[in-house]
């Protein structure tokens, strides 16, 4: 009996031991699985990505990406939806405070310690130096003609920066700048690069190796494929969970669909407005958000036509807001009645300039001598940041054109390349060209109506000049009143409204196709994202 007794109980504590190795192996595995940790997202885009040097980059489908392994001085909160947060909050990043003088024209920006960019350099105030210098000085070997002119507007009214000790800096201006911090805060203004990497290879090795101080850094690129990047394990806040982000551009919107429907990829961009229903009811979840844009037409005031205000109004007359959003785009826009979209602190909805009136577009027409219609030109790119169905909505315009006896032919190039040439301006047998634009500033007129903003080299494609709406800008611009501010950018958009120098058409709520295992991802106020608080479910 003892011995059997003895057996019993040894059997029973290898049992015992046995079980709570299982529980243990369990739990651990358990806690493996829920862990956040690690993974790999792969995200669908609508077209290839331009050079990867934040200073040169164009187009938001590139901004996103280079927005996760570049950091500028001031950011802005991009944890909230828009639905929680109407204006993304600025937030420090690389620096840890900053003040302004009384009279607005001199920034004091305390830096971060202890930043290391991905090449191991030192981040500190001479690095921000050399970036500043890299895009206002003329002067300094290594000033970038080409980043400059993607983003002196930044710098419009920059006089001097200064060194005050390695962690202290100073901006000075010749004007207060009230949207300065804002406009520091955007994606392609002051994001701070290595200036080791570009003494060491020179300016253009930026955009194909990049080197910040981002969550992410830099792996490789096989142009047309893929852009890889992964967890920058030295960096200075709380890092990334992801271990790598694929970036794929697959600018077929039929091919992005079947591309996570196949199991491809966790995310795409611009789903087609047919497929939504269908995505949602297998399972994906379809994130939106309202960020600052808008889609729009620019006249050419070198073109013969497009110099009359009654041919611009017109056309504004001629086009159906309404049924390019709700029949063509399938309700994932809004018509858009206003230059200043929804995301910005101006928008007004009530504020509905040129709604659809086809006879009054005639009368117009009829009025400046034209009659019996014209023939002219619509640029417009075939894929690419914002533009959802570029062709889709030309080919709409051109319908309705057509009922007002204009007849409109289509120039259509693939993004980079179209991006790349807008700033150029347009040609005098061009009537108008087509972008997708926005912020939440209401610096974003100056940025597109300004005379100091016209093409060749910037943003005012069109080269629309008016003296009056200049002095509005520039006074809304360094008014240190907010109220003040806020009612010259409306009485200065109210002008550019009525002189007809753009088109505004639809403005997006950027839909984004996740799948269920995708966690964290956030749709902000802004028409880019930032994914390091992503992580995939096992």
């Amino acid at each position: 009996m003892k011995i059997k007794n003895l057996f019993s109980t040894i059997l029973l504590s290898l049992i015992m031991i046995l079980a709570a190795c299982t529980n243990t192996t369990t739990s651990e595995n358990a806690n493996s699985s829920n862990s956040k940790e690690g993974g790999q997202l792969i995200i669908g885009m609508e077209s290839e990505a331009d050079v990867l040097d934040p200073h040169r980059a164009g187009g938001w489908v590139t901004m996103r990406i280079t927005n996760q392994m570049f950091e500028p001085l001031i950011g802005e909160d991009l944890s909230k939806s828009s639905d929680e947060e109407s204006v993304p909050k600025l937030i420090p990043v690389l620096a840890d405070s900053w003040e302004v003088s009384e009279d607005g024209k001199t920034y004091t920006f305390h830096l971060r310690e202890g930043v290391k960019f991905h090449d191991g350099t030192e981040f500190n105030a001479e690095a921000v130096d050399f970036n500043i210098k890299r895009l206002t000085d003329k002067d300094f070997d290594y000033y970038d003609n080409t980043g400059a002119g993607r983003t002196f507007r930044t710098w419009k009214f920059f006089e001097s920066s200064e060194i005050v000790d390695e962690y202290t800096m100073n901006i000075k201006l010749s004007q207060p700048f009230s949207e300065f911090p804002r406009m520091l805060a955007q994606i392609n203004s002051l994001q701070i690069v290595s200036p080791t990497a570009i003494i060491e290879n020179g300016n253009d090795s930026m955009g194909e190796n990049p080197v910040g101080t981002g969550p992410f850094k830099f792996s490789e690129r096989n142009r047309g494929q893929n852009i890889t990047l992964v967890r920058n394990e030295e960096y200075w806040g709380e890092k990334a969970i992801l271990d790598t982000v694929i970036f794929r551009p697959l600018s077929d919107p039929a091919a992005r669909v079947l591309a996570i429907q196949n199991d491809e990829v966790d995310i795409i961009a611009v789903p087609p407005p047919d497929a939504i229903d269908n995505l949602k009811d297998q399972g994906y979840e379809v994130i939106s958000g309202t960020p600052p844009h808008v889609w729009y037409l620019t006249f050419n005031f070198d073109n013969e036509y497009m110099k009359d205000q009654k041919v611009r109004q017109a056309i504004n007359y001629a086009i159906n807001r309404e049924g390019i959003a709700n029949e063509l785009l399938n309700g994932t826009v809004n018509p858009a009645y206003t230059m200043v979209s929804p995301g910005s602190v101006i928008h007004d909805a009530d504020n509905k300039w040129y709604e659809y009136d086809p006879e009054k577009a005639k009368g117009l027409l009829k009025e400046a001598g034209l009659e019996n219609g014209f023939e002219t030109t619509l640029q417009s790119s075939v894929d690419g940041s914002g533009q959802l169905l570029p062709v889709d909505i030309a080919e709409w315009i051109q319908r309705d054109l057509k009922e007002i006896g204009i007849d409109l032919e289509l120039d259509t190039q693939e993004w980079i390349t179209y991006y790349s040439g807008y700033s150029d301006g347009m040609d005098s047998n061009v009537g108008m060209n087509q972008m997708s634009s926005g912020r939440t500033t209401p610096y974003f007129l100056s940025m597109v109506a300004h005379s100091d903003f016209v093409a060749p080299g910037g943003f005012n494609s069109g080269k629309y000049v008016n003296k009056d709406v200049d002095t509005l800008l520039d006074k809304a611009s360094t008014s240190l009143d907010e109220n003040e501010s806020n009612n010259l950018w409306k009485e200065a958009e109210a002008i550019i409204m009525e002189d007809a120098a753009f088109a505004p058409i639809v403005n997006d709520s950027a839909p984004y196709v996740v799948h269920s295992r995708v966690k964290g991802f956030v749709v902000p106020s802004e028409e880019w994202y930032t994914l390091a608080p992503v992580w995939i479910e096992n």
